[in-house]
């Protein structure tokens, strides 16, 4: 991005400049949000000082700015307009992440039935160019993750992890959480003193670098190039470069054999086309005997097999060609394609709330300093909508976020 001073916002955020208009939609899409309000605890204040919704006066408010552009940008597209609304300031709160989790929470009833079978003829496909094929998933994972090391940075907690963190306690630091959660995947699959590890999605480094203390040797792989450099500089300066190296490499593309395989939060972004690929990989890479810890946000599966097609806010805004499997799509891409048996599993669903809640704070107290980076107020209301909706999706349940263990049996 361009400096705050210099930017064009209309040729960065064209549709958050520009507002769609259709007047049919735009009737349709205000008759069925005050339908969906008129049930759910929050408060929705409208210009002239009357409100919506079951809330009462202590109730998460939502307040609408401009509510014709807000019902505009819904009728248009709903599943896109309503985050581009609060992008463009159509409708704010100082509560986000409050307001939004009874809508996740009755995500699936929020429309008539009768209307969601019209879904397959409204909703906006995923595009072809975001395929997660080998050149795809590239260019994918470079528009989030190749952003910028600070950016992460401003908001991530020491160790540079951009996971569920692990809290023993409410009040434990997100440093010590992120210790356990890495601590208990690398328990998962078995790491320990002499292992010959595979970690798919490096990150920046830090499960890496916890597995090399434990005397394991690791080889991580990643398809950021920014996200190589600061890992590398990382693990150097940890003292851990003749245990661990990092290829720009992605994993299809994988040869040898290890004891461990670990991937964490990485599967998302794999998409449901490539599952099963993904499933046959690392059964390849393991050799017999060997664990794998996986750790991957989840959603209902009946959910996933009503959206999987859909194109929405976070696939246009931060995650391109990215797909969250249920943990039943999880077992059969497991049984379909593998030999491998999953053995433990825990959730970290709550955790991940409360995680996300912490970026975001984080995120907010830092934004001078993010800002500083050539980042303007369209992209931290985009952040900021994008932590919220997430840690919603946690507090209602809607999603959660699973570890495994899974074995290979010896023969």
């Amino acid at each position: 991005m361009t400096s705050d001073m210099t930017i064009d916002r209309a040729t960065v955020w064209p549709e958050i400049v520009t507002v769609p208009r259709s007047a049919p939609r735009a009737w349709l899409a205000e008759m069925l949000f005050r339908q969906a309000v008129r049930s759910l605890p929050v408060r929705v204040l409208l210009p002239d000082g009357s409100h919506l919704g079951a809330g009462g006066l202590d109730a998460p408010t939502m307040r609408l700015v401009r509510p014709v552009d807000f019902y505009h940008r819904l009728g248009v597209d709903a599943k896109i307009g309503f985050g581009e609304s609060y992008m463009a300031g159509d409708w704010t709160s100082d509560e986000l992440a409050e307001v939004l989790t009874p809508f996740a929470a009755r995500m699936a009833t929020l429309v008539p039935p009768k209307l969601q079978r019209l879904r397959r003829w409204v909703d906006r496909r995923q595009p072809e160019a975001e395929r997660n094929d080998l050149s795809g998933a590239r260019s994918n994972i470079g528009r989030h993750y190749d952003l910028s090391n600070d950016l992460f940075a401003a908001f991530l907690d020491e160790t540079m992890t951009y996971s569920a963190a692990w809290f023993g306690h409410q009040n434990e630091s997100l440093y010590d959480a992120q210790l356990r959660k890495i601590d208990g995947i690398l328990d998962y699959a078995g790491v320990r003193e002499g292992s010959e590890v595979l970690e798919i999605g490096t990150g920046w480094g830090a499960l890496a670098i916890r597995a090399a203390q434990r005397g394991a040797r690791v080889t991580s792989v990643t398809i950021s190039a920014e996200q190589r450099e600061l890992a590398e500089r990382r693990i150097a300066a940890a003292g851990m470069s003749d245990r661990a190296t990092v290829s720009l490499c992605d994993y299809r593309e994988v040869s040898g054999s290890y004891d461990a395989i670990v991937s964490v939060e990485m599967l998302e972004a794999v998409g449901l086309e490539y599952w099963p690929t993904f499933f046959a990989s690392v059964d390849r890479l393991l050799r017999p005997g060997g664990r794998i810890g996986l750790q991957v946000i989840t959603m209902p599966h009946d959910r996933m097999l009503a959206t999987s097609e859909s194109y929405t806010w976070i696939h246009k805004y931060v995650f391109p060609g990215g797909m969250l499997p249920s943990v039943r799509a999880i077992e059969e891409a497991v049984a379909d394609n593998t030999g491998l048996r999953i053995t433990e599993r825990r959730t970290l669903g709550f955790d991940y709330a409360h995680t996300l809640r912490l970026w975001r704070e984080r995120f907010l107290a830092n934004w001078e300093e993010i800002r500083c980076g050539g980042f303007d107020e369209t992209f931290r209301r985009m952040w900021e909508f994008y932590l919220a909706y997430s840690e919603a999706g946690f507090r209602s349940s809607y999603l959660d976020d699973w570890q495994f263990s899974m074995v290979k049996p010896a023969s």
